[in-house]
């Protein structure tokens, strides 16, 4: 092939075309393609163009693709171009992306078909990096359990448009995508997708991790390891009842903006946390690991499912009348202050500078970031080099978050500056407090204001984080040995033991058994320890570290 100067853009096929009833003169050069219109003088008006490699597909005649495919009668002189069109809607950090379409009318049958077959040849030239055939997951029960009518009447016209063809698996159970890629042949796929929300994301996440580590002879049971970054890109279609991971990355959840990023090859390194109890590898993140009042938000909700995403709502509430707060101790490995700062007002976009000198720092021999539609994991670093710090008290809440980990009901997120591919995360200690302050907190979470300028509050930009519980509180060890012993990772099916995180739901279900319904939570006795929250799955133990 031919390598081209981008600095030179050569026509390749320029001619008069008609939209609608008005002329305009088209052409086509190695990167756009530009239509001006035309006076009735000859004379330059408005100019459209649209860079080849956001065009979507090309077709004869006059075609309609979203809500339903409709193909004019007549049309031999006639071709439609597809292409990206972006919104002035959405949100203050992502624009939605709608399916822009344009129908051109040639003064001939020959030139309308030198247009198709230019048009076409510049999309394989300029677009590499495209996906040709999809591994598509959709769980049907996911947020309002809308997913399969999102992908079918959505996503998958878009996807034919592409010429992308996909194969479609309706997940049954619970940590059925993730198996199926750990076991089944994937040669021939460009990437897996999901349609839902973070849950199966998560399973794809360690679907794809775990095998790479076993393909690469790797044990992701030892903390010390580096992993072997992925070659399998994820996209993600929102379907579900936050959709935190897809909102942080593309700015709104749309999915039709996620399926057009996809389609063009749009892609986003994503960090990689890694979540250790002792030997044992007890699964990863991408979004939270959180303890203490997201922890007790998790549980209770998992109480009350039948209420769908309004679980949320009600087990916070709870949780808050609660009004807990939780000993332990915290040990973290600080990054280096003078990269960035959880503090210094920057958000984190695509083409971010940080998290490119943080992906060279962390690959330096990689031919190149992956992205969006997908996911280059990039380990949550590895570097253990420094010295650790140690905080021990009770907290209301301690947050590690690789993301900002915004959503439609938290804009700026949990972390307004953190960055997604950095090699970092950023650690949130929420200090014991009065209920009014820890309200204070919680609602700057909705707002413009800073939820880190208040004085029970701290975060720090680490690299590694350990927690446990204050001396004579630790977990059992016995148990533990016997939980390690079973088989490690709890996603395999095994039951944990009852200490730790465990224990806290099982006290917590035995003393609300004995009170009356009208007391709730709030009224019950506060258990000694709190659960993780990690990604939405509640961890089996209470003493972790992550990296």
């Amino acid at each position: 092939m031919e390598l081209l100067d981008m600095d030179v853009d050569p026509v390749r096929l320029e001619s008069s075309l008609w939209v609608g009833k008005k002329r305009y003169r088209a052409a086509l050069t190695g990167w756009h393609l530009n239509w001006t219109e035309l006076d009735k003088k000859n004379r330059d008006k408005k100019t459209v163009s649209v860079p080849v490699s956001e065009v979507i597909g090309v077709e004869e005649g006059r075609v309609q693709v979203l809500p339903q495919r409709s193909v004019a009668e007549d049309t031999d002189r006639e071709f439609t171009v597809f292409y990206v069109k972006r919104s002035s809607s959405g949100s203050p950090y992502g624009l939605l992306w709608r399916l822009g379409r344009t129908q051109f009318c040639c003064p001939s049958r020959d030139l309308r078909d030198q247009w198709m077959t230019q048009l076409r040849i510049a999309l394989k030239t300029h677009s590499p990096s495209r996906p040709h055939r999809l591994l598509v997951f959709i769980n049907p029960f996911g947020g309002k359990k809308q997913g399969r009518q999102i992908y079918h009447s959505l996503v998958a016209p878009l996807f034919e448009l592409a010429g992308i063809s996909s194969h479609v698996v309706v997940t049954e159970r619970a940590n059925q995508a993730r198996d199926h890629i750990l076991k089944k042949d994937l040669t021939g796929f460009d990437g897996v997708v999901c349609v839902g929300g973070d849950g199966i994301f998560s399973e794809l996440l360690h679907g794809v991790i775990g095998r790479t580590q076993q393909e690469a002879g790797l044990s992701a049971h030892d903390p010390s390891v580096t992993l072997q970054s992925c070659d399998l890109h994820i996209g993600i279609i929102p379907a579900g009842s936050t959709d935190c991971v897809c909102f942080a990355t593309v700015g709104v959840n749309d999915p039709v903006t996620s399926a057009l990023h996809i389609i063009i090859g749009d892609s986003q390194p994503l960090d990689v946390c890694s979540v250790h109890h002792r030997s044992s590898l007890v699964r990863y993140s991408v979004s939270l690991v959180g303890y203490g009042f997201y922890g007790d938000v998790l549980a209770e909700s998992e109480r009350h499912r039948w209420m769908g995403p309004l679980r949320y709502d009600y087990s916070g509430a709870m949780v808050y009348l609660s009004n807990r707060s939780y000993a332990g101790v915290i040990q973290y490995l600080p990054a280096d202050s003078q990269l960035s700062s959880p503090r210094d007002n920057t958000r984190c976009l695509s083409g971010c500078s940080v998290c490119s000198k943080g992906t060279e720092r962390l690959f330096p021999h990689s031919p190149g970031a992956s992205s969006l539609y997908s996911s280059h994991f990039s380990q949550f670093s590895s570097d253990t080099e420094g010295e650790w710090v140690s905080v021990e008290g009770r907290f209301r809440a301690v947050s590690l978050t690789c993301m900002s980990s915004s959503c439609p009901r938290s804009p700026l997120g949990l972390s307004p500056s953190a960055h997604l591919a950095d090699g970092t995360g950023d650690l949130i200690i929420v200090r014991d407090t009065h209920p009014l302050g820890f309200l204070t907190f919680l609602h700057r979470h909705t707002s413009t204001q800073d939820q880190f300028d208040l004085p029970f509050v701290d975060v720090h930009r680490v690299k590694a984080v350990r927690f446990s519980l204050p001396t004579g509180e630790e977990e059992d060890r016995d148990e533990e040995r016997e939980r390690v012993n079973d088989g490690g990772m709890t996603e395999e099916g095994k039951r944990p033991s009852r200490s730790g995180s465990h224990k806290h739901l099982v006290e917590r279900g035995e003393e609300r058994g004995q009170k009356d319904f009208l007391c709730g939570l709030c009224c019950s006795k506060a258990p000694a320890v709190s659960v993780w929250n990690c990604d939405g799955e509640i961890l089996p133990h209470t003493e972790i570290s992550c990296k």
